[in-house]
């Protein structure tokens, strides 16, 4: 099989290093910045790259648009035009406006798709072949799209390790509304309301605490990205809107009338939630999965030091968030295990290295005051 990709930003560039280690495909990559083809290639993306879209696409099997978002619609349609027999997906985060765009004579075989991975990093400096393993694969075929071109796009992303999903484009864009874009609306919101507040003389930005950071991570990604994303699926995000606002002037009534049994199972509904998240991401019991908080210097090799411990145990790190706190207290970490011996087995360990460590079912949490 031959498969094109058009764009070796970090999501293409992965594709390709991705269907070229599980000897998926030959792979013919395109980029409008021959810059960004050359690290492409160089870093072994694809097997060749391409002058023109249309060479690329020539011979190609497969036609995989990994461009932004707001140049998807317009390369699909080249994509079709320039190969008439290909099978041509995208992996754009917003699909309805993409799947409306697609001419009616290429309809059956356009199969729209979505994997849901990624990082702030982009460029295909940062492209890595393993970042698919896991990942939900969003496929949003119509009542055009021709059964074999589906079973085609839903063989390759199972090839690389994702797990295909076949969901209405409507419905795909309602999802990543609430569970991506939305936070990073959020996100935005707190960092800018944070930034824009004086107290008495004081800025609330140099005193933040792990709850800022971490509600903040993804706040000010790029621009480029994030504008074409949120104005192309914003129907969807500005109904994400509407519904936060009125949950938040359910909370507001609630602390204005000081009624804690709402706020007690409010919070108990968040964290029963967050908890099936983590199962989900972690094919694992809630209650199976541990968080622990332990200390971390603010020196070289010290959270190097904390994995190489817990990987001598044959503890695996299920997740982690690192926060930094100042330069004379360092910073902490967070680390989901799985399982309650493993939890008391990485607190022993990391005691005995110096840090101050504690634990507690993620279903609990041991989250406190700042």
């Amino acid at each position: 099989m031959q498969v094109a990709i058009v764009g070796l930003g970090l999501m293409g560039g992965s594709l390709g290093a991705a269907l070229r280690e599980h000897a998926v495909a030959q792979v013919i990559g395109f980029d409008v910045s021959p810059s960004e083809a050359a690290i492409a290639l160089e870093r072994g993306c694809v097997d060749a790259v391409a002058a023109t879209l249309d060479e690329a696409c020539a011979a190609a099997d497969l036609i995989v648009v990994a461009t932004p978002v707001s140049a998807i619609a317009a390369t699909v349609e080249q994509a079709l035009n320039a190969a008439p027999s290909a099978t041509i997906t995208d992996i754009g985060s917003t699909k309805g406006h993409v799947v409306a765009a697609v001419a009616e004579s290429g309809r059956s075989r356009f199969i729209g798709g979505h994997p849901i991975c990624g990082s702030e990093a982009h460029g295909a400096a940062h492209a890595r072949p393993e970042l698919f393993q896991g990942a939900t694969w969003f496929l949003t075929p119509t009542v055009e799209s021709g059964a074999e071109r589906l079973a085609q796009v839903h063989g390759v992303a199972t090839a690389i390790g994702a797990r295909p999903v076949v969901i209405d484009a409507a419905a795909h864009d309602s999802i990543v509304a609430l569970t991506s874009h939305f936070p990073h609306v959020l996100a935005n919101v707190l960092a800018t309301q944070v930034a824009a507040t004086d107290v008495n003389g004081h800025s609330p930005l140099h005193s933040v605490g792990g709850s800022f950071r971490d509600m903040t991570r993804v706040a000010g990604a790029n621009p480029a990205i994030w504008i074409d994303i949120l104005l192309d699926n914003r129907e969807a995000v500005l109904a994400a809107v509407a519904d936060a606002q009125q949950r938040l002037d359910v909370v507001a009534e609630a602390l204005r009338t000081g009624d804690e049994v709402f706020l007690a199972g409010w919070i108990a509904a968040a964290a029963a939630a967050r908890s099936e998240a983590l199962a989900q991401a972690h094919r694992t019991a809630p209650a199976d999965l541990h968080e622990l908080i332990a200390s971390v210097p603010d020196r070289p090799g010290a959270l190097s030091s904390i994995a190489q411990t817990l990987s001598a145990a044959g503890i695996n790190i299920e997740e982690f968030s690192l926060s930094h706190i100042s330069p004379e207290r360092g910073g902490e970490i967070r680390i989901i295990v799985a399982g309650e011996t493993n939890a008391h087995r990485a607190v022993e360990l990391l005691r005995a290295d110096g840090c101050l460590a504690a634990h507690a079912p993620v279903l609990e949490g041991i989250g406190g005051a700042e």
